[in-house]
């Protein structure tokens, strides 16, 4: 597929064959609103560090009763309990940058200035970014009009199409027919949708509407990637 100001006749972009983008995504093309993951390695830490205030406030009191002037160990035993916080004071202020560090903005994604097969790849970028996996790019000769295939993080089959049309060619209902013919029963879709970095006719979105085609255009894909809009399988889409 090619970006023209028509659409064109094919229903997906030449491609040399199918690229997978793993479970997760290599560039992220936008800023997501998501909670950092905790790491097996911040829970283990956590534990260590809990077990070793324990074992300090242990100490403090055994050499409390033990000592009769109650100094020597006791001292000892707020020393290690001083480095401890401040070890633990380091880490949440690691823990708080990292936050931060999610939710700041990501540069902003120029759709336009993609040619066919990059918009592919976005798309399925933000599919991984957003908990799908099994994500493959099949865009091509024979593709049969599916372009992304994943799994969502439901499970679902998600099957799209990708148009990368300019602002004043909207996607028609002739291409969405052509897609709306192999989603379902070629492809076996859960969830289909076609997106674009355009905009869809009136014809087209009543089409995919009958048919139960997600119709994600512009204003919804500069949404999904700053994270502020749904995803194609978000329920009411």
């Amino acid at each position: 597929m090619t970006t023209s100001t028509r659409p064109p006749a094919s229903t997906g972009p030449a491609s040399t064959g199918p690229a997978s983008t793993g479970t997760g995504a290599a560039a992220r093309p936008g800023a997501p609103s998501r909670r950092p993951r905790l790491r097996l390695r911040d829970v283990v830490l956590a534990a260590g560090l809990v077990g070793i205030v324990l074992c300090g406030t242990a100490t403090i009191a055994r050499a409390a009763a033990d000592d009769a002037s109650g100094v020597p160990g006791a001292v000892l035993a707020a020393l290690g309990l001083v480095a401890v916080a401040a070890v633990l004071v380091r880490a949440a202020a690691r823990h708080r940058r990292r936050a931060a560090a999610a939710k700041a903005p990501a540069d902003p994604v120029d759709y336009d200035a993609m040619d066919p097969n990059a918009f592919e790849l976005a798309v399925a970028e933000l599919c991984a970014r957003d908990g799908c996996v099994d994500v493959e790019v099949v865009g091509g000769a024979g593709d049969l009009g599916a372009d992304v295939v994943a799994t969502a993080p439901d499970g679902r089959r998600v099957v799209l199409q990708c148009k990368h049309y300019g602002p004043g060619n909207k996607v028609g209902s002739q291409d969405l027919q052509r897609f709306g013919g192999t989603c379902f029963a070629v492809h076996e879709a859960d969830v289909a949708a076609l997106v674009t970095s355009s905009d869809f006719t009136e014809p087209a979105a009543e089409y995919a509407a009958q048919c139960g085609i997600v119709c994600c255009d512009r204003a919804a894909l500069d949404a999904w990637t700053e994270g502020t809009g749904p995803a194609p399988w978000s329920p009411g889409r």
